[in-house]
């Protein structure tokens, strides 16, 4: 099964080692960062959200009206708006892209960044109130006739959208979290679920729980995504070298007036234990160790107090690829990653890291087609007719 990969643009340039620097939009940016993407054969990118950033729907729509094939993973908080204006929202942007929208759920872990846009429900809450949300889009979405709803959370009735999505029978729905409940809601409702990149036998424990959380809902098995920061170089010691000056130039940026972080500051620190359960993981993973399986590599975790996908795999092409297909062993099925030098990387993860693991996972594809074919029972009709397979 082909292995998907999305990256991630912003609307300008900046990461944790590159402070931003010009207008918070920079329409020519998005443009060339898109098409960088859709250039290194990416499947999708996603579109970030947060209380301070810009509108990643508008985002969505200007990057996806300047590209032709690549798709677009934006990601959603239920509870900003109705779950019926976000459905028309998602379903219109899918005709204009002409089907390249997937919505990437985070019901928030941080009580503080939740009440900077008016959210003051708990956690637990807030996960109860996703699972409410999503039924009523998925409705919105799938019904062609007028349904109500009187839940916990909403209340509505005699909805019937005039625009549906183009993509049947509804918008692809990622889902994103590692707690109990982001596993119980997730189980119900992903096609596929996203994870931070934590050592393999760590991820593997969480595709489990994924996977059984699915199974109690009565759905199939979702895909799973792991999100990663790969660090490339042209041997392993000149790898080795870029992370650590990645790691110098993070930390010293770190406080800065205009970092990446400065929004996130008093929900995500070193000082501060983060809340949200996906970053608790990745801390303890980098408290064990700094290097864990093939290339994974956590002091970048360490050092941001895991604020986002922050762990790195570190090495060459070759090595990095592997480490990748490693992950892929244990059921992975898409993978994000985004660079410490966002455009280069880019480029540079298109010409020398996807096109080795496609080609690996290809081959494996076609060796196991061809063990199908060299298995195949012998057809009644011929064994009825005394016929032999050589």
């Amino acid at each position: 099964m082909p292995v998907e990969f999305i990256g991630l643009i912003a609307t300008n340039e900046g990461s944790e080692t590159h402070r931003s620097s010009g207008a918070v939009i920079d329409p020519n940016y998005v443009r060339r960062f898109a098409r960088v993407h859709e250039d290194a054969d990416f499947d999708r990118v996603l579109i970030g959200y947060s209380s301070a950033s810009p509108d990643n729907i508008q985002v969505a729509a200007y990057a996806a009206a300047h590209t032709e094939r690549l798709g677009y993973l934006v990601a959603h908080r239920p509870g900003v708006v109705f779950p019926t204006v976000a459905a028309r929202y998602f379903a219109t942007l899918d005709h204009f892209s002409g089907g390249r929208i997937a919505v990437h759920i985070i019901t928030g872990g941080s009580d503080a960044e939740q009440r900077r846009d008016g959210d003051y429900l708990t956690k637990d809450e807030r996960y109860d109130r996703t699972d409410e949300y999503l039924d009523i889009v998925r409705s919105a979405w799938t019904s062609t006739e007028p349904f109500s709803h009187e839940g916990r959370y909403y209340k509505l009735a005699d909805h019937l959208a005039t625009v549906r999505p183009v993509q049947q029978p509804h918008i692809p729905l990622y889902f994103g979290g590692s707690s109990q409940a982001a596993y119980r809601v997730g189980g119900r409702h992903a096609d596929v679920f996203a994870l931070w990149g934590e050592p393999l036998a760590q991820t593997a424990e969480q595709i489990a729980a994924v996977n059984q959380a699915a199974e109690r809902a009565g759905r199939p098995r979702p895909g799973i995504s792991v999100s990663f920061r790969p660090v490339l170089g042209p041997t392993e010691d000149l790898a080795w070298e870029r992370a650590h000056r990645i790691l110098a130039d993070t930390r010293a940026n770190l406080a800065a007036p205009g970092s990446i972080f400065s929004q996130f500051r008093h929900a995500f620190s070193p000082e501060q234990a983060p809340a949200n359960v996906g970053s608790q993981r990745l801390l303890a993973a980098a408290a064990t160790g700094e290097l864990h399986d093939r290339a994974l590599w956590t002091p970048l975790a360490a050092a941001t107090g895991a604020a986002g996908n922050s762990t790195a795999l570190v090495g060459t092409p070759e090595t990095v690829a592997q480490a990748l297909l490693d992950y892929i062993d244990i059921g992975v099925t898409t993978v994000l990653i985004r660079g410490y030098d966002p455009y280069d990387d880019t480029v540079d993860y298109g010409r020398q890291l996807i096109p080795l693991v496609r080609e690996e996972v290809a081959r494996r594809d076609r060796g196991e087609a061809a063990n199908r074919t060299a298995i195949a029972p012998v057809p009644a009709a011929l064994a009825a007719n005394g016929a032999s397979v050589n």
